[in-house]
């Protein structure tokens, strides 16, 4: 098992936490010490193998799919507000928050924009709430995804630039502590997930692309 870099300074503040409560309430703030261990798998960085398929669209996190539906990409992106679906993904304290570049391609545009800190399970929290919005320029058109900070995490940690060329399923960033992934798949692709399906980061293919630039009836070809 590997951990996102930013996991030791957590796990050592909990450590300090964890000792201060056991030397304080003991035997019963020994409990306490399980906090670093939770802690540290939330930073847990799973390798992860990213199918050989040309024209998917990935899910850039863990977590349970909460919708599908038109939808516009965040403002800030400067694309056209229609012609998009959006599949929303809700990532729990317990899922693997390293986050995973949704197609390759490169990167036109990554905008963090402040915002609130609303549960983000709320339809409101991709309006409102803090986020990172990307751009991504494929073969087959844009895709687009944004990190949404939730009630607990207040934090999205990304690398990502204009001019970035990305390899699909390749790390992107870490949202700390449960939170939200948007991706914006323009309407002509296959949407191959349903609402609440569990997905892997960097693994599960949620849409193809390839499909929709197949002339008609080559499918069945």
């Amino acid at each position: 098992m590997t951990f996102h870099p930013d996991a030791w300074r957590f796990v050592a503040i909990a450590l300090a936490l964890a000792a201060a409560a056991a030397w304080e309430a003991w035997p019963w703030g020994a409990l306490g010490l399980l906090l670093p261990i939770l802690v540290a798998l939330f930073f847990r960085d799973p390798d992860r193998t990213a199918p050989d398929r040309p024209g998917a669209v990935l899910s850039p996190a863990d977590g349970v799919i909460l919708s599908i539906g038109p939808a516009a990409p965040p403002p800030e992106l400067g694309l056209a507000p229609d012609g998009f679906i959006r599949i929303c993904v809700f990532l729990s304290v317990f899922d693997v928050h390293v986050t995973r570049a949704p197609a390759a391609g490169l990167v036109r545009h990554a905008v963090h924009r402040p915002g609130k800190y609303l549960v983000a399970s709320r339809e409101k929290a991709s309006d409102d709430n803090e986020r990172l919005s990307v751009a991504i320029e494929t073969p087959a058109g844009p895709v687009a995804f944004a990190l949404i900070a939730g009630l607990i995490a207040r934090r999205i940690v990304s690398p990502l630039a204009a001019g970035q060329l990305l390899v699909a399923g390749e790390r992107c960033g870490l949202i700390r502590f449960g939170s939200r992934s948007d991706i914006f798949i323009p309407r002509t692709a296959a949407i191959l997930v349903a609402k609440g399906q569990r997905v892997r980061g960097g693994e599960t293919v949620l849409a193809d692309l390839a499909i929709a630039l197949l002339p008609a009836g080559a499918e069945d070809a």
